[in-house]
């Protein structure tokens, strides 16, 4: 419809058209493109690309064998007249303690055509029998040939004596939120099941350190674990691991694990037989908000260093309240993002990480370490205090450590700090939960061993204009930073 208006030219009064046709024009060539692009993205069916990568998708079952618990285990009263009929219940399910089967079922797919199988650990974990079914029947035993907890991923391996149907992996790094995905697997012991939706979120994080997680609403239920979940090229983005959901079932929120997370483990697993993780030797956590003020700071980018164990680190002249804020060439946001990097990076090779240290910013050369196994790493110092003459600075008592403190207290000879004795409970340190018993070992990115250092890193925040000071306190080993305000 064209819209008409008047106006007065040359002393007359003329009809003009509305430009509103011209932008009506526009907008119906702007929705025809927008809508053009839409079905480009997502085909009209996907019927093609199931048949493409279906053949390389299998259902994954295990069988394993438990004892059933022993002992009393009787819900019914002694003398119960339903206490036979009880009794016979539990022996025909394994109620007097013989072992039994379990089952568990699950999804998989095939990677290369000489047999290698991708699941999760979870699916398979302590089985004792690993049965692969593709979707035209045929069933095959698989072996472990070896699974990393870490990203719940195992690696299994069958014998055929023809090529397999594969699929390959593709690079998440470069899916966005919003594009198309597709999820196949076995939900609920269905069989073959395809599920669409699109990536609702990148870099999800659930529990593990090694987590890149893509959230996606296309529907992953009980028995997709393991599972692809591909992209619009048939390629592989993510491995199936886990839903959100408060009742089992999919409420739209699952999440897969990225592919440039499992491809690298793959590859090690195939080589190994184990996951050969780069190591830095170090204890991180994130820059916040007061701790980039006390420390001048124009953001909270970084991961700042609260401990450097013997390792790659310490060999390499990296200290406690370093940042550090690029490894091996990319830049660091977070102390997540370091250990994915650290993660994925080769055993042996030597690295240039940027480090900022009092202000100023330093470049290492750093050579990895293997990660060491949990037990050591778990290994901590306990530090106990013990009282002496205290101080009293920013509402705590503090004391020195020295030879003396040392050796009551069982602390290792290198330690040294203050010893937090008493703190006031109406002070601003209270509040932040420093407690007696701590140990503050560093302030304003320097080690503290006497008073008179705490206070000259008071004095050096004052004259740097700032409002506050970062220290690093311990507790029982381990490590915190607290933001405290030095105000007169």
């Amino acid at each position: 419809m064209l819209y008409k208006s008047q106006c007065l030219v040359r002393g007359r009064t003329v009809e003009v058209r509305s430009q509103v046709s011209i932008l009506i024009l526009v907008s119906c060539f702007l929705i025809f493109q927008l809508t053009a692009s839409i079905i480009k993205a997502a085909p009209e069916s996907l019927a093609p690309l199931v048949e493409k990568v279906s053949p390389a998708v299998v259902n994954i079952t295990t069988s394993t064998t438990v004892t059933a618990p022993v002992g009393p285990q009787g819900i019914v009263p002694e003398g119960s007249p339903f206490e036979d009929l009880f009794r016979d219940f539990q022996d025909r399910n394994g109620g007097n303690g013989a072992p039994r089967n379990s089952s568990a079922l699950g999804s998989g797919f095939v990677i290369s055509n000489d047999g290698y199988v991708i699941t999760n650990n979870h699916v398979i974990e302590d089985a004792d029998e690993i049965r692969i079914e593709f979707r035209d029947g045929m069933e095959l035993e698989a072996k472990v040939v070896g699974v990393d907890k870490n990203i719940d991923i195992a690696l299994l391996k069958v014998e055929h004596d023809v090529d397999l149907p594969f699929v390959q992996f593709g690079n998440s790094d470069i899916s966005k939120v919003g594009d198309w995905v597709m999820a196949v697997g076995n939900p609920l012991g269905q069989g073959f099941s395809v599920s669409v939706g699109i990536i609702s979120a990148r870099n999800r994080e659930l529990s593990g350190a090694y987590d890149d997680y893509i959230q996606t609403d296309a529907a992953i239920n009980r028995g997709n674990s393991g599972g692809p979940l591909f992209n619009m090229d048939g390629e592989v983005v993510g491995v199936n691991t886990a839903i959100l959901s408060p009742n089992g079932g999919s409420i739209g929120i699952g999440f897969s694990m990225s592919s440039n997370v499992v491809a690298p483990v793959v590859d090690q697993l195939r080589e190994f037989g184990e996951v050969r993780r780069g190591w830095l030797g170090v204890n991180i956590g994130n820059v916040t908000d007061d701790m980039a003020e006390a420390l001048g700071l124009s953001d909270t980018s970084g991961a700042i260093v609260l401990d450097v164990f013997d390792g790659p680190a310490l060999d390499a002249g990296l200290k406690s309240m370093d940042i550090i804020i690029s490894f091996d060439g990319q830049d660091v946001g977070s102390s997540g993002e370091l250990v994915r990097l650290v993660g994925k990076t080769a055993v042996g090779k030597t690295v240039n990480a940027i480090i900022v240290r009092e202000g100023s910013e330093q470049t290492l050369s750093i050579t990895l370490g293997q990660r060491p196994d949990p037990d050591a790493l778990a290994q901590r110092q306990e530090i106990v205090p013990k009282k002496e003459e205290p101080k009293t600075i920013l509402g705590m008592s503090l004391i020195e450590i020295t030879d003396v403190q040392r050796q009551e207290m069982d602390l290792p000879s290198e330690s040294s700090g203050l010893i937090v004795m008493e703190v006031e409970e109406e002070s601003v340190a209270f509040d932040k939960g420093i407690r007696p018993g701590d140990i503050i070992s560093d302030a304003g990115q320097k080690a503290v061993s006497t008073l008179g250092d705490f206070l000259t890193r008071i004095d050096e925040a004052k004259k740097a204009g700032r409002e506050s000071v970062l220290l690093l306190v311990r507790r029982d080993g381990q490590p915190r930073f607290v933001v405290l305000p030095i105000d007169d």
